[in-house]
């Protein structure tokens, strides 16, 4: 019986993609050795993040890196590096910000729930723009010279949430700040594929960048990195590690944290909460590596195959692949239904309450289309969800 199974929990096929509801992906079978290993010896965490720090920073072009417990958490330490600065005194203070930098501005389009993590930190969001092309109401959204209006004396960040339809462009962005003096904070956490982005978000100017390590990296569901400017990530780092210790006898490696910058250690920080294992540091390092090496060709022709397999096996049903000739994106099978036969919610709860149980990305219930997204299938689950599909629509 396996473990699932011991707790009386129903494992399932996921065709939805990297949901944490749905406990994110599959890790590769290196990735899990890897945490295994990482698990059977004890390190000082403050070394092995900043051998962390030196992979990250090479893989993204930053001037450093770190590992905590998801994209979210890298937001929050993140943010909470652009309001302290390496004073512990403002860190102990955290998330009172009172008489500190504490407000965020932020592209009213791009606002989402997780902005909470910036909000957890301490940061009042300063919202600019009007979204219209969104709306239906025009073609406009925020401008830069906007964003650059919105900043005052009490501004700690430019928080930008990447996306291909995201505006202004980041570039436009970060020159508005720097010229101001104010870092840009960038949530990439779902930005990959394509590879290119590991990189791009620094080169484009931002200051800080968190990615997620378990969506298409493929590493810990509970893991996420952040890279960018050395003395942020040292801020964030030291609002993150445990520093129960003498000062005295605290010697962190100073390619991570420069302990002679800091008039004294600062207590334990608003991110300890976003503690991230060795196990979760080692596994999300080594997905990262196997990412780099697969490459974007590779991966995506791995995910076509089960795009094709499903379409095949959907034979006779209106069904189309998209993102089939972008190797930077994911390619995903959408079925457009008959809403007089079934509607998009009915085929989801038949295929979840079914046995196995399979979970589709119900996104676009509202057009009557599902989506199969084959980034945590494992092998042979493409052509099992192709035939639990067919089988609940032919049932009609």
């Amino acid at each position: 019986m396996t473990v699932y199974g011991k707790l009386g929990v129903k494992t399932l096929i996921n065709a939805k993609g990297t949901a944490t509801r749905l406990s994110g992906g599959i890790m590769r079978p290196e990735v899990a050795a890897a945490m295994v290993e990482a698990s059977q010896a004890c390190v000082d965490i403050a070394e092995l993040q900043a051998a962390a720090s030196r992979v990250i920073a090479e893989a993204t072009g930053a001037e450093a890196g770190y590992v905590a417990s998801g994209a979210s958490a890298c937001l929050m330490i993140g943010a909470a590096a652009c309001i302290t600065g390496l004073d512990p005194g403002k860190m102990a203070r955290l998330p009172d910000t009172t008489g500190l930098k504490n407000e965020c501005v932020m592209v009213r389009s791009q606002r989402n729930f997780y902005d909470h993590a910036i909000r957890a930190a301490g940061l009042k969001i300063v919202e600019v723009g009007l979204p219209d092309r969104y709306a239906g109401a025009g073609v406009r959204d925020a401008e830069a010279w906007e964003i650059d209006d919105a900043i005052t004396d009490n501004t700690a960040c430019i928080f930008y949430v990447a996306d291909p339809q995201s505006r202004p462009a980041l570039a436009e962005v970060t020159a508005v700040a720097h010229a101001r003096g104010i870092p840009v904070l960038v949530d990439a956490a779902a930005q990959l594929p394509p590879q290119d982005n590991l990189r791009r978000f620094i080169s484009e100017g931002a200051d800080l960048v968190a990615f997620s390590g378990g969506k298409a990296l493929g590493g810990p569901q509970a893991s996420g990195m952040l890279a960018g400017r050395r003395d942020l990530v040292m801020a964030a780092a030291l609002q993150h590690l445990d520093l129960d210790i003498f000062w005295d006898m605290w010697s962190p490696p100073p390619t991570l944290i420069d302990k002679y910058r800091l008039k004294g250690a600062p207590q334990h920080g608003i991110g300890r909460s976003c503690k991230a294992g060795k196990e979760e540091i080692v596994g999300l390092l080594t997905a990262l590596r196997l990412f780099i090496a697969e490459g974007d060709a590779a991966r995506h022709a791995r995910w076509l195959k089960d795009c094709e397999t499903v379409a095949a096996a959907l034979d006779g049903f209106l069904v189309t692949i998209t993102g089939s000739n972008d190797i930077g994106a994911v390619p995903t099978v959408d079925i457009t239904l008959d809403p007089d036969r079934m509607s998009a919610t009915e085929l989801c709860l038949r295929l979840q309450n079914g046995e196995p149980a399979v979970a589709l990305d119900p996104a676009q219930r509202d057009r009557g289309i599902v989506t199969v997204n084959p980034m945590c299938l494992k092998p042979g689950e493409a052509q099992v969800t192709a035939e639990q599909i067919a089988r609940v629509l032919r049932e009609l």
